[in-house]
């Protein structure tokens, strides 16, 4: 009998040690889609990765490139990956033109408070106000945020009748230069910096960006799916607080910031990254708009116009539903989303 007890004793103990680091190893895995390549803004994400504020949470996420925010809202929609992040005007297309469609993704968490959107023009142009854009010859790819958004800014500046010319992202900055087009659109650091790269100084640049001139819509959000919010809610919102953590870790040290990016592509520019990170951060992030509203939140009478506006200019099959797309109930609470505390200005 004591025999038996004595086995009994030592298979008990057995299990529990097997069991124990199982239950300490349990991460919830999450597939997360970047908008764009690994350059300077992929940082906010990788971040959060490389310090291990993921991990400290128990979640085991990986962050892949995307190739726009169209193709961002799809992927989530799709369920290839849990959660994203996106124009949220993008997401407003994707569930006004696909009502029907299940697992629409949902914005929890506002990051570019202010779109990055702009028109950019060469000084010798003669351009130096949107209304001077009036039967110029205007260029973007048809996708770019700025260009489907083009009927806000014009009726916001009452500017007339412009030629359009589709082309591929890689041709924008180069038909510029190269004078067939007279403007673009495009976000403000990225065609600056690539404007730059085809021999273009700075100060030969005209940036009109849309928050400037009357246009206050929302940029990027981090989405997730529906199934995803309804499975792992918790999980949801530990992704938000470790990735607050690392927004504040990026503020605070963008060199650093950058070698995640470089670790990811070593093939990247790091000083270029750098700036395009840091005019990132000061055009959409560190903005005022984001410390009245609280870094990460909405205004709802803010959203509901940027509802009402994408739904004209983007001619959408019903009407975007402001409630549908954008949810606060996962965000951390403002003291911890206080990132302007680490600002430096």
């Amino acid at each position: 009998m004591a025999l038996t007890k004595r086995c009994l004793l030592a298979a008990a103990s057995s299990l529990i040690a097997f069991a124990v680091p199982a239950v300490q190893a349990q991460e919830t895995p999450i597939k997360f889609q970047l908008d764009w390549r690994f350059e300077g803004p992929a940082a906010l994400f990788l971040m959060p990765v490389a310090k291990g504020h993921f991990k400290a949470e128990k979640l085991d996420v990986t962050v892949d490139a995307g190739n726009g925010s169209g193709g961002a809202v799809t992927r989530v929609a799709s369920g290839t990956y849990d959660m994203g992040f996106a124009d949220l005007a993008a997401l407003m297309e994707f569930h006004a033109n696909n009502p029907t469609a299940p697992n629409k993704p949902v914005a929890v968490m506002m990051v570019y408070n202010n779109t990055p959107a702009a028109v950019l023009a060469l000084k010798k142009s003669g351009i130096k106000t949107p209304a001077d854009l009036t039967g110029k010859k205007l260029g973007a790819p048809v996708f770019d945020a700025g260009r489907k958004a083009w009927p806000i800014f014009a009726k916001a500046n009452k500017v007339g009748n412009v030629a359009w010319t589709a082309m591929d992202p890689p041709l924008r900055e180069t038909m510029l230069v190269r004078g067939d087009i007279d403007a673009i659109t495009g976000f403000s650091f990225t065609s600056l910096l690539n404007l730059e790269a085809r021999g273009v100084k700075a100060e030969d640049v005209v940036i009109l960006p849309y928050p400037q001139y009357g246009v206050k819509l929302y940029g990027n959000a981090v989405i997730a799916s529906e199934s995803f919010l309804k499975k792992n809610p918790e999980a949801v919102k530990a992704f938000l607080r470790a990735f607050t953590k690392g927004v504040k870790d990026t503020i605070q040290d963008p060199k650093a910031a950058i070698a995640t990016v470089k670790a990811r592509d070593g093939i990247i520019n790091e000083s270029l990254e750098l700036r395009r990170l840091q005019m990132t951060l000061d055009a959409t992030v560190l903005t005022p708009d984001a410390r009245a509203e609280g870094f990460g939140a909405v205004s709802p009478g803010r959203l509901s116009l940027m509802a009402s506006q994408v739904s004209d200019a983007f001619d959408t099959k019903a009407r975007v539903n402001a409630a549908a797309v954008w949810t606060d109930a996962y965000l951390p609470s403002a003291a911890e989303r206080d990132i302007f505390k680490v600002a430096k200005k």
